[in-house]
């Protein structure tokens, strides 16, 4: 018996009527587990029109209000996280660890928002002109859509709904169809923190549902984080229908490591950053700058350290065949991994030297599960598909350059602008690096610079569309608009009249 995941309506789950399904599978064993709704045009309107219907309500409640039920969100998901980081593990594959620290950086812009109050104060000026005043204030959208891929199905979702939520909008999230079970749970944790029916909602579904999102009068934004081809038509789309848009895209994000750097340091960051989550995430470092001596001893050590992980079940225990736990996950589908090994035999073809190949993973886990191991490629150069390349997947290509201008020309002739890190001793070299570089997210000796909550995600170039970035500042301003009100009141002790003035108002 398998477990059927609909959408979220008003408060409520609900199937829909479109009659149309998807499988939902756990990696780890490539099991069948569940169907998930797949909406119609139909389904999508109702499921809109109950957000546009709570919408005016949640408006008009309190900021203390807002901001309690924020609060109750906070603590019930503090308490009950591994609920969330299981659920996760058995759609998406990601080892349990990895859910957990997932579901912690979505949180920490939950307890952004839970301040939120202070960054929807307006400004206010007085006696602008003889009588009149002038103040300015933040209003919220209405109904806004939320467009999530399959690789954080917490996280990214957070860094837009605590927002959204907590500036007065409804939401309308549509979850990746791979793992769509954990925008439900969300969805029931909201419900149980007192959000009114119909301000948070749930839109299973493919390409219909994401079409009727960006079509909709109702909706009035769109946030998306996928691929850039998808990012493109998404942007495309919902600026047509006068939506404003946050289409976050694609990445090859590079680490810079300068002969100065330690080694050690530079390898352990470059395992950890190429390989966790399996490589499945924008931020995964998936090309290794090495310039000049550093190379051949920095290969080696981050060799020795890929060997060393282990591949297995995520959401199962340590057995008796080992004492730990497995490092990495399978990927998300089959189809997927298919497409990730198929890279590794193209870099292969191209001349790049396999130093470790993920094709030959002893998994720990059912041997139907989609499993890849992690591969590490030497002597990449930039006119090969596995550098140019978004993969996706735990491949990490180490390219050698002689100097540091010829490491940032690389990243800046890339076309994606999403993140990369420098890793040196030299905070000379580190400042320079942060000004010469291209990109909207830069670490230094820190493999994944992915920023606080309340400083904005995002990058640059071909790796987002749209000019507001994720959470922080920018994402208030992105579910609210700004509303400036002029007034004049007739002093009681006053009541002459200004006289008929054709001319265009004059300060006086």
């Amino acid at each position: 018996m398998t477990d059927v995941v609909g959408h979220w309506l008003s408060g409520a789950p609900f199937e829909g009527t479109s009659g149309r399904w998807a499988d939902v599978t756990n990696p780890a064993t490539g099991a069948v587990t569940g169907r998930v709704a797949l909406a119609s045009r139909s389904d999508a309107d109702q499921v809109i029109a109950a957000a546009d219907a709570a919408a005016g309500e949640w408006r008009r409640t309190s900021l203390a209000r807002r901001t309690q039920v924020l609060f109750a969100f906070r603590e019930l998901l503090n308490s009950r996280r591994g609920e969330l980081a299981e659920l996760i593990t058995a759609e998406h594959g990601k080892v349990l660890s990895d859910a957990i620290g997932e579901i912690a950086r979505g949180q920490e812009v939950v307890e952004f928002a839970c301040g939120i109050s202070h960054l929807l104060k307006g400004g206010h000026s007085e006696s602008v002109s003889s009588g009149v005043d002038v103040h300015s204030k933040r209003d919220p959208l209405g109904v806004v859509g939320i467009i999530s891929p399959f690789n954080f199905p917490a996280m990214v979702p957070m860094w837009f709904f605590p927002i959204a939520i907590a500036a007065g909008n409804a939401v309308v999230l549509k979850p990746s169809e791979k793992d769509p079970s954990a925008a439900l749970w969300l969805a029931h944790l909201w419900k149980e923190a007192g959000l009114p029916d119909g301000v948070f909602n749930v839109l299973q579904g493919d390409k219909e549902a994401v079409d009727a999102l960006l079509e909709s009068p109702i909706v009035q934004s769109i946030s998306f984080v996928g691929s850039t081809p998808v990012a493109e038509y998404v942007y495309e789309q919902a600026s047509r229908h006068g939506k404003r848009v946050q289409a976050l895209g694609g990445a090859k994000n590079h680490m810079v490591v300068l002969p100065d750097a330690d080694l050690d340091l530079a390898a352990d960051a470059a395992v950890s950053a190429g390989y966790g989550s399996a490589g499945e995430r924008c931020m995964a470092i998936s090309v290794v700058v090495a310039v000049g001596p550093a190379a051949d001893e920095l290969v080696a050590r981050v060799a020795d350290r890929t060997r060393t992980l282990l591949i297995g079940d995520g959401g199962a225990d340590a057995t008796a065949d080992s004492d730990r736990e497995a490092d990495m996950g399978p990927l998300v589908t089959r189809a997927h991994r298919d497409r990730v090994a198929s890279f590794i035999e193209i870099g292969e073809q191209a001349g790049a030297k396999v130093v470790v190949d993920g094709r030959e993973v002893a998994a720990r886990g059912a041997a139907d599960g989609f499993w890849l191991g992690p591969t590490l490629f030497d002597h990449v150069t930039p006119d090969m598909d596995i550098y140019r390349e978004e993969i996706f997947g735990p491949v990490l290509s180490v390219v050698r350059v002689d100097t540091y201008d010829e490491a940032v020309a690389l990243i800046n002739d890339n076309p994606y602008g999403n993140g990369t890190a420098v890793f040196t001793n030299d905070g000379g070299a580190a400042r320079r690096f942060e000004a010469d570089v291209h990109v909207g997210m830069i670490g230094v000796n820190v493999p994944v610079p992915v920023p606080v909550a309340y400083y904005s995600f995002g990058g640059w170039k071909k790796s987002l569309l749209g000019d507001t970035h994720a959470h922080g500042v920018e994402g208030v301003h992105f579910f609210t608009r700004g509303k400036v009100v002029t007034t004049r009141w007739v002093d009681p002790a006053d009541r002459s009249t200004g006289g008929l003035e054709l001319g265009f108002p004059r300060n006086v």
